[in-house]
Protein backbone atom coordinates (compact mmCIF):
# COMPACT_ATOMS: atom_id res chain seq x y z
CA UNK A 1 0.00 0.00 0.00
CA UNK A 2 1.38 3.36 -1.17
CA UNK A 3 1.66 5.63 1.73
CA UNK A 4 -1.14 8.53 0.62
CA UNK A 5 -3.34 4.66 0.62
CA UNK A 6 -2.41 4.19 4.07
CA UNK A 7 -2.83 7.95 4.77
CA UNK A 8 -6.73 7.26 4.29
CA UNK A 9 -6.82 4.50 5.56
CA UNK A 10 -6.09 6.04 8.87
CA UNK A 11 -8.48 8.21 8.17
CA UNK A 12 -11.11 6.27 6.54
CA UNK A 13 -10.75 4.37 10.80
CA UNK A 14 -10.86 7.85 12.71
CA UNK A 15 -14.00 9.11 9.74
CA UNK A 16 -15.92 4.97 10.91
CA UNK A 17 -15.44 5.93 14.64
CA UNK A 18 -16.62 9.78 14.14
CA UNK A 19 -19.36 8.12 11.92
CA UNK A 20 -20.47 5.87 14.75
CA UNK A 21 -20.56 8.44 17.17
CA UNK A 22 -23.22 10.54 14.82
CA UNK A 23 -25.15 7.49 14.32
CA UNK A 24 -25.52 6.60 17.92
CA UNK A 25 -25.51 2.82 19.69
CA UNK A 26 -27.17 0.29 18.64
CA UNK A 27 -27.59 1.04 14.28
CA UNK A 28 -26.83 -2.10 13.38
CA UNK A 29 -24.87 -1.85 10.42
CA UNK A 30 -28.24 -0.02 9.21
CA UNK A 31 -28.35 3.79 8.04
CA UNK A 32 -29.46 5.87 10.62
CA UNK A 33 -33.70 6.71 10.34
CA UNK A 34 -34.04 9.17 12.77
CA UNK A 35 -32.12 11.70 11.01
CA UNK A 36 -33.26 10.62 7.45
CA UNK A 37 -36.94 12.80 7.89
CA UNK A 38 -36.07 16.78 7.50
CA UNK A 39 -38.17 18.69 9.86
CA UNK A 40 -39.11 22.29 9.19
CA UNK A 41 -38.52 24.25 5.61
CA UNK A 42 -34.73 24.82 5.38
CA UNK A 43 -32.66 22.75 3.52
CA UNK A 44 -29.01 22.64 3.23
CA UNK A 45 -26.80 21.68 0.82
CA UNK A 46 -22.92 21.86 1.23
CA UNK A 47 -20.40 21.78 -1.37
CA UNK A 48 -16.81 20.21 -0.61
CA UNK A 49 -13.76 21.09 -2.73
CA UNK A 50 -10.29 22.19 -1.65
CA UNK A 51 -9.84 25.70 -2.01
CA UNK A 52 -6.42 26.64 -1.19
CA UNK A 53 -3.31 25.47 -3.39
CA UNK A 54 -3.07 24.14 -6.92
CA UNK A 55 -6.77 23.07 -7.33
CA UNK A 56 -8.72 25.86 -5.91
CA UNK A 57 -9.99 27.31 -9.38
CA UNK A 58 -11.60 24.13 -10.03
CA UNK A 59 -12.79 24.27 -6.67
CA UNK A 60 -14.19 27.56 -7.26
CA UNK A 61 -15.31 26.39 -10.72
CA UNK A 62 -17.12 23.66 -9.32
CA UNK A 63 -18.72 26.44 -6.89
CA UNK A 64 -19.37 29.00 -9.33
CA UNK A 65 -21.16 25.95 -11.38
CA UNK A 66 -23.19 24.62 -8.80
CA UNK A 67 -24.42 28.43 -7.31
CA UNK A 68 -25.29 28.92 -10.73
CA UNK A 69 -27.88 25.75 -11.08
CA UNK A 70 -28.94 26.76 -7.37
CA UNK A 71 -29.95 30.48 -8.09
CA UNK A 72 -31.86 29.62 -11.69
CA UNK A 73 -33.97 27.53 -9.06
CA UNK A 74 -34.25 30.73 -7.06
CA UNK A 75 -33.03 28.42 -3.97
CA UNK A 76 -36.51 26.83 -3.59
CA UNK A 77 -38.20 24.01 -4.21
CA UNK A 78 -42.08 23.84 -3.47
CA UNK A 79 -42.03 25.47 0.01
CA UNK A 80 -38.69 24.71 1.09
CA UNK A 81 -35.89 27.15 0.73
CA UNK A 82 -32.54 25.54 -0.04
CA UNK A 83 -29.09 27.42 1.28
CA UNK A 84 -25.92 26.54 -0.14
CA UNK A 85 -22.83 26.25 2.55
CA UNK A 86 -19.43 25.81 1.09
CA UNK A 87 -16.15 23.55 2.78
CA UNK A 88 -13.09 23.16 2.20
CA UNK A 89 -11.30 19.56 2.61
CA UNK A 90 -7.86 21.27 1.88
CA UNK A 91 -5.82 23.29 4.60
CA UNK A 92 -3.65 26.54 4.23
CA UNK A 93 -0.41 26.42 3.10
CA UNK A 94 -0.76 22.48 1.54
CA UNK A 95 -0.87 21.72 -2.25
CA UNK A 96 -3.85 18.87 -2.41
CA UNK A 97 -6.54 17.89 -0.24
CA UNK A 98 -5.62 16.66 3.37
CA UNK A 99 -7.70 13.85 5.05
CA UNK A 100 -8.02 15.40 8.15
CA UNK A 101 -9.61 18.60 6.71
CA UNK A 102 -11.98 15.43 4.58
CA UNK A 103 -13.31 13.95 7.28
CA UNK A 104 -13.92 17.06 9.20
CA UNK A 105 -16.48 18.99 6.83
CA UNK A 106 -18.18 15.55 6.23
CA UNK A 107 -18.34 15.62 9.63
CA UNK A 108 -19.82 18.75 10.04
CA UNK A 109 -22.28 17.88 7.32
CA UNK A 110 -23.51 15.02 8.71
CA UNK A 111 -23.83 17.09 11.73
CA UNK A 112 -26.75 19.13 10.54
CA UNK A 113 -30.32 17.84 10.57
CA UNK A 114 -31.24 20.34 7.88
CA UNK A 115 -28.76 18.86 5.51
CA UNK A 116 -30.25 17.07 2.23
CA UNK A 117 -27.17 16.88 -0.08
CA UNK A 118 -23.51 17.08 -0.14
CA UNK A 119 -21.73 17.83 -3.92
CA UNK A 120 -18.36 16.55 -3.59
CA UNK A 121 -15.71 15.57 -2.79
CA UNK A 122 -13.72 16.87 -5.70
CA UNK A 123 -10.62 14.29 -5.40
CA UNK A 124 -11.76 10.59 -5.26
CA UNK A 125 -9.20 9.97 -2.22
CA UNK A 126 -11.58 12.85 0.08
CA UNK A 127 -14.45 11.21 -1.40
CA UNK A 128 -13.17 7.96 -0.08
CA UNK A 129 -12.96 9.62 3.44
CA UNK A 130 -16.09 11.42 3.36
CA UNK A 131 -18.73 8.71 1.92
CA UNK A 132 -18.44 6.71 5.44
CA UNK A 133 -19.47 9.37 7.41
CA UNK A 134 -22.37 10.78 4.97
CA UNK A 135 -22.97 7.19 4.48
CA UNK A 136 -23.91 6.43 7.91
CA UNK A 137 -26.58 9.68 7.90
CA UNK A 138 -28.04 8.47 4.53
CA UNK A 139 -26.85 12.17 3.25
CA UNK A 140 -27.20 11.92 -0.53
CA UNK A 141 -23.71 13.00 -2.21
CA UNK A 142 -22.87 14.00 -5.59
CA UNK A 143 -19.15 13.92 -7.00
CA UNK A 144 -18.35 16.51 -9.90
CA UNK A 145 -14.86 14.79 -10.46
CA UNK A 146 -14.50 12.19 -8.03
CA UNK A 147 -13.46 9.49 -10.25
CA UNK A 148 -11.49 6.59 -8.41
CA UNK A 149 -12.72 3.27 -9.59
CA UNK A 150 -12.83 1.88 -5.83
CA UNK A 151 -15.92 4.11 -4.70
CA UNK A 152 -18.11 2.61 -6.39
CA UNK A 153 -17.26 -0.91 -7.91
CA UNK A 154 -14.47 -3.81 -7.45
CA UNK A 155 -13.12 -3.72 -11.29
CA UNK A 156 -9.91 -2.97 -12.66
CA UNK A 157 -7.86 -0.17 -10.49
CA UNK A 158 -9.55 -1.18 -7.04
CA UNK A 159 -7.74 -2.32 -4.68
CA UNK A 160 -9.32 -5.43 -2.32
CA UNK A 161 -11.66 -4.19 -0.36
CA UNK A 162 -13.32 -1.37 -2.24
CA UNK A 163 -16.24 -0.14 -2.98
CA UNK A 164 -17.14 -2.12 0.84
CA UNK A 165 -15.23 -0.64 2.98
CA UNK A 166 -16.76 2.89 2.31
CA UNK A 167 -20.15 2.03 2.74
CA UNK A 168 -20.77 0.78 6.84
CA UNK A 169 -24.74 0.58 5.51
CA UNK A 170 -26.40 -1.41 2.89
CA UNK A 171 -27.31 2.30 1.49
CA UNK A 172 -25.32 3.43 -1.38
CA UNK A 173 -25.65 7.02 -1.15
CA UNK A 174 -22.87 7.90 -3.50
CA UNK A 175 -23.28 9.33 -6.93
CA UNK A 176 -21.30 10.80 -9.52
CA UNK A 177 -21.51 13.13 -12.49
CA UNK A 178 -18.12 11.87 -14.55
CA UNK A 179 -17.17 8.09 -15.36
CA UNK A 180 -14.52 6.60 -13.81
CA UNK A 181 -10.91 6.28 -14.16
CA UNK A 182 -12.21 2.47 -15.57
CA UNK A 183 -13.76 4.73 -18.64
CA UNK A 184 -10.86 7.11 -18.58
CA UNK A 185 -8.39 4.25 -18.39
CA UNK A 186 -10.13 2.80 -21.51
CA UNK A 187 -10.77 6.36 -23.76
CA UNK A 188 -6.75 6.72 -22.66
CA UNK A 189 -5.70 3.43 -24.71
CA UNK A 190 -7.88 4.34 -27.66
CA UNK A 191 -6.12 7.68 -27.47
CA UNK A 192 -2.83 6.52 -27.75
CA UNK A 193 -3.06 3.89 -29.98
CA UNK A 194 -5.14 6.36 -32.48
CA UNK A 195 -2.38 8.43 -32.36
CA UNK A 196 0.51 5.96 -33.34
CA UNK A 197 1.59 5.00 -30.12
CA UNK A 198 3.40 1.62 -29.99
CA UNK A 199 4.43 1.38 -26.56
CA UNK A 200 3.53 3.43 -23.20
CA UNK A 201 5.54 4.62 -20.16
CA UNK A 202 3.52 5.35 -17.25
CA UNK A 203 3.65 7.43 -14.50
CA UNK A 204 2.08 8.36 -11.14
CA UNK A 205 2.60 10.50 -8.16
CA UNK A 206 1.46 8.46 -5.45
CA UNK A 207 -1.41 10.24 -4.13
CA UNK A 208 -4.76 8.35 -4.01
CA UNK A 209 -6.21 10.12 -7.24
CA UNK A 210 -3.11 9.64 -9.04
CA UNK A 211 -2.81 6.02 -8.21
CA UNK A 212 -6.23 4.90 -8.52
CA UNK A 213 -5.77 6.28 -11.94
CA UNK A 214 -2.69 4.79 -12.88
CA UNK A 215 -3.83 1.47 -11.58
CA UNK A 216 -6.70 1.74 -13.89
CA UNK A 217 -4.77 2.42 -17.11
CA UNK A 218 -2.19 -0.21 -16.48
CA UNK A 219 -4.61 -3.13 -15.86
CA UNK A 220 -6.42 -2.06 -18.91
CA UNK A 221 -3.42 -1.72 -20.80
CA UNK A 222 -2.45 -5.51 -19.94
CA UNK A 223 -5.90 -6.50 -20.38
CA UNK A 224 -5.99 -5.24 -23.78
CA UNK A 225 -2.35 -6.11 -24.76
CA UNK A 226 -1.30 -2.52 -24.90
CA UNK A 227 2.72 -2.62 -23.99
CA UNK A 228 3.71 -0.47 -20.80
CA UNK A 229 6.84 -0.72 -21.06
CA UNK A 230 7.99 0.60 -17.45
CA UNK A 231 5.70 2.14 -14.79
CA UNK A 232 6.81 4.10 -11.86
CA UNK A 233 5.60 6.84 -9.14
CA UNK A 234 7.45 9.85 -8.02
CA UNK A 235 8.03 11.68 -5.11
CA UNK A 236 5.96 15.41 -5.04
CA UNK A 237 8.40 18.29 -3.89
CA UNK A 238 11.72 17.01 -5.69
CA UNK A 239 14.12 19.70 -6.98
CA UNK A 240 15.42 17.69 -9.88
CA UNK A 241 12.97 15.16 -11.94
CA UNK A 242 15.82 14.87 -14.98
CA UNK A 243 16.82 11.13 -13.49
CA UNK A 244 13.20 9.86 -14.34
CA UNK A 245 13.50 11.76 -17.80
CA UNK A 246 16.77 10.42 -18.77
CA UNK A 247 14.84 6.63 -17.53
CA UNK A 248 12.06 7.71 -20.16
CA UNK A 249 14.33 8.41 -23.05
CA UNK A 250 16.60 5.53 -22.31
CA UNK A 251 13.57 2.83 -22.55
CA UNK A 252 12.30 4.34 -25.48
CA UNK A 253 8.58 4.14 -25.29
CA UNK A 254 6.44 6.11 -27.92
CA UNK A 255 4.06 7.66 -25.05
CA UNK A 256 4.12 8.22 -21.40
CA UNK A 257 0.78 8.25 -19.12
CA UNK A 258 1.01 11.27 -16.25
CA UNK A 259 -1.18 10.09 -13.70
CA UNK A 260 -0.98 12.57 -11.16
CA UNK A 261 -3.18 15.40 -9.42
CA UNK A 262 -1.91 19.42 -10.04
CA UNK A 263 0.99 19.44 -7.56
CA UNK A 264 3.65 22.15 -9.22
CA UNK A 265 6.12 19.28 -9.60
CA UNK A 266 3.90 17.35 -12.43
CA UNK A 267 4.39 20.18 -14.18
CA UNK A 268 8.38 19.38 -13.49
CA UNK A 269 7.95 16.58 -14.30
CA UNK A 270 6.34 17.01 -17.62
CA UNK A 271 9.54 19.72 -17.91
CA UNK A 272 12.02 16.63 -17.44
CA UNK A 273 11.09 14.31 -19.61
CA UNK A 274 10.47 16.73 -22.43
CA UNK A 275 13.25 17.95 -22.24
CA UNK A 276 15.23 14.54 -21.69
CA UNK A 277 12.94 13.05 -24.48
CA UNK A 278 11.82 15.32 -27.41
CA UNK A 279 9.81 13.53 -29.62
CA UNK A 280 7.64 11.82 -26.72
CA UNK A 281 3.85 12.37 -26.71
CA UNK A 282 2.58 13.10 -23.43
CA UNK A 283 -0.77 12.25 -22.21
CA UNK A 284 -2.26 13.32 -18.70
CA UNK A 285 -5.21 12.11 -16.92
CA UNK A 286 -7.92 14.28 -15.48
CA UNK A 287 -6.68 15.39 -12.86
CA UNK A 288 -4.39 17.47 -14.41
CA UNK A 289 -6.93 19.74 -16.47
CA UNK A 290 -6.55 22.39 -14.34
CA UNK A 291 -4.48 25.82 -14.57
CA UNK A 292 -2.25 25.50 -12.07
CA UNK A 293 -0.62 22.69 -14.72
CA UNK A 294 -1.44 24.10 -17.78
CA UNK A 295 0.11 27.79 -17.43
CA UNK A 296 3.30 28.82 -16.69
CA UNK A 297 2.64 31.72 -15.19
CA UNK A 298 0.57 29.64 -12.24
CA UNK A 299 3.65 27.17 -12.20
CA UNK A 300 2.81 25.11 -14.42
CA UNK A 301 3.99 23.46 -18.05
CA UNK A 302 5.86 26.45 -20.11
CA UNK A 303 3.78 27.25 -23.46
CA UNK A 304 6.85 25.64 -25.69
CA UNK A 305 5.51 22.17 -24.35
CA UNK A 306 1.68 22.67 -25.33
CA UNK A 307 1.15 20.71 -28.55
CA UNK A 308 3.18 17.66 -26.88
CA UNK A 309 0.09 17.26 -24.30
CA UNK A 310 -3.03 15.98 -24.49
CA UNK A 311 -5.31 16.20 -21.24
CA UNK A 312 -8.31 13.63 -21.00
CA UNK A 313 -10.63 14.97 -19.00
CA UNK A 314 -15.41 14.62 -18.50
CA UNK A 315 -17.67 17.19 -19.28
CA UNK A 316 -19.76 15.87 -22.06
CA UNK A 317 -19.34 15.23 -25.70
CA UNK A 318 -19.04 19.31 -27.15
CA UNK A 319 -19.15 18.13 -30.61
CA UNK A 320 -22.72 17.06 -30.69
CA UNK A 321 -24.69 19.89 -30.45
CA UNK A 322 -26.58 20.64 -26.55
CA UNK A 323 -29.04 22.81 -26.24
CA UNK A 324 -28.57 23.03 -22.56
CA UNK A 325 -24.91 22.86 -22.81
CA UNK A 326 -25.20 25.73 -24.56
CA UNK A 327 -27.45 27.62 -22.28
CA UNK A 328 -25.18 26.48 -18.91
CA UNK A 329 -21.91 28.21 -21.25
CA UNK A 330 -23.91 31.36 -22.12
CA UNK A 331 -25.12 31.85 -18.54
CA UNK A 332 -21.87 31.14 -16.60
CA UNK A 333 -19.89 33.08 -18.67
CA UNK A 334 -21.93 35.99 -18.33
CA UNK A 335 -21.48 35.77 -14.43
CA UNK A 336 -18.39 34.22 -13.91
CA UNK A 337 -16.04 34.46 -17.30
CA UNK A 338 -15.55 31.77 -19.54
CA UNK A 339 -15.55 27.82 -17.83
CA UNK A 340 -13.13 25.78 -17.02
CA UNK A 341 -13.95 21.86 -18.15
CA UNK A 342 -15.04 21.24 -14.17
CA UNK A 343 -17.62 24.26 -14.25
CA UNK A 344 -20.57 22.28 -15.76
CA UNK A 345 -19.56 19.07 -13.91
CA UNK A 346 -20.36 21.11 -10.61
CA UNK A 347 -23.20 22.89 -12.49
CA UNK A 348 -24.67 19.40 -13.30
CA UNK A 349 -24.04 17.71 -10.01
CA UNK A 350 -26.13 20.72 -8.23
CA UNK A 351 -28.93 19.88 -11.26
CA UNK A 352 -29.07 16.43 -10.28
CA UNK A 353 -29.66 16.58 -6.74
CA UNK A 354 -32.14 19.46 -7.42
CA UNK A 355 -33.99 16.74 -9.23
CA UNK A 356 -34.17 13.93 -7.04
CA UNK A 357 -35.04 16.54 -4.18
CA UNK A 358 -37.77 17.85 -6.44
CA UNK A 359 -38.86 14.15 -7.63
CA UNK A 360 -38.60 12.71 -3.60
CA UNK A 361 -41.08 15.25 -2.18
CA UNK A 362 -43.33 16.05 -5.21
CA UNK A 363 -42.25 19.43 -6.10
CA UNK A 364 -41.75 20.16 -2.95
CA UNK A 365 -45.05 19.40 -1.56
CA UNK A 366 -44.45 16.65 0.71
CA UNK A 367 -41.86 15.85 3.50
CA UNK A 368 -38.14 15.59 3.17
CA UNK A 369 -36.53 12.42 3.94
CA UNK A 370 -33.14 11.72 2.79
CA UNK A 371 -33.35 8.18 2.20
CA UNK A 372 -36.11 8.98 -0.55
CA UNK A 373 -34.12 11.53 -2.29
CA UNK A 374 -30.88 8.74 -2.35
CA UNK A 375 -33.21 6.40 -4.30
CA UNK A 376 -34.36 9.82 -6.63
CA UNK A 377 -31.15 9.64 -7.23
CA UNK A 378 -30.51 6.05 -8.09
CA UNK A 379 -33.51 6.04 -10.31
CA UNK A 380 -32.27 8.39 -13.01
CA UNK A 381 -32.86 7.17 -16.31
CA UNK A 382 -32.43 9.10 -19.67
CA UNK A 383 -31.35 12.32 -17.93
CA UNK A 384 -30.97 15.24 -20.75
CA UNK A 385 -28.49 17.31 -19.03
CA UNK A 386 -25.61 20.05 -20.46
CA UNK A 387 -23.44 16.56 -20.56
CA UNK A 388 -25.46 14.73 -22.88
CA UNK A 389 -28.21 12.29 -21.88
CA UNK A 390 -27.52 9.76 -19.26
CA UNK A 391 -28.94 7.48 -16.29
CA UNK A 392 -27.28 6.83 -12.63
CA UNK A 393 -26.62 2.80 -12.63
CA UNK A 394 -27.45 1.01 -9.42
CA UNK A 395 -23.67 1.29 -8.26
CA UNK A 396 -24.10 5.37 -8.61
CA UNK A 397 -21.52 5.82 -11.88
CA UNK A 398 -23.23 7.23 -14.86
CA UNK A 399 -23.59 5.74 -17.88
CA UNK A 400 -21.40 7.88 -19.99
CA UNK A 401 -19.05 6.36 -21.31
CA UNK A 402 -16.36 8.60 -22.65
CA UNK A 403 -13.79 11.40 -22.09
CA UNK A 404 -13.60 14.42 -23.86
CA UNK A 405 -9.72 15.28 -25.03
CA UNK A 406 -8.17 18.75 -24.48
CA UNK A 407 -5.14 20.71 -26.15
CA UNK A 408 -3.18 23.58 -24.29
CA UNK A 409 -3.05 26.40 -26.33
CA UNK A 410 -1.13 29.59 -24.58
CA UNK A 411 -2.02 28.00 -21.04
CA UNK A 412 -5.55 27.43 -21.93
CA UNK A 413 -7.54 23.81 -22.30
CA UNK A 414 -8.94 23.97 -25.78
CA UNK A 415 -12.01 20.94 -26.39
CA UNK A 416 -10.04 18.74 -29.41
CA UNK A 417 -12.27 15.61 -29.63
CA UNK A 418 -15.19 12.84 -27.66
CA UNK A 419 -13.26 9.23 -27.34
CA UNK A 420 -15.60 6.57 -26.10
CA UNK A 421 -14.22 3.58 -24.01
Amino acid sequence: MSARRATVAVALVAAALAASLLAGCGSGGKASTDTSVIRGHLLTIYVSVPRDGASQEAGQAVIDGATLELDQNHAHIGRYRIRLKVLDDSTPGSDVWNAAAAAAVAQTAAANPTTIGYIGDFNSGASAVSIPILNRQAIPQVSPASSAVGLTSDGLGSTPGEPYAFYPTPLRTFTRVVPSDGVQAAVQVRLQRQLGCGSVYAIYDGEYDGEEAFDAFTQTAQADHYPVVAQQSYAPGESSYASIGETVAQDGADCVLLAAIPERSAAALTRAVAEEDPKVQIFATAGLAEPSFTEQSLGGIPTKLDSRVLITAPGGDQSVRNPLRQAFVRAYTSRFGAPLPVAVDGYEAMRLLLGAIRSATHSGREEVERVKVVAALHATRHHASPLGTYSIKPDGNTSIDGYGVYRIVHGALRYWRWVTA
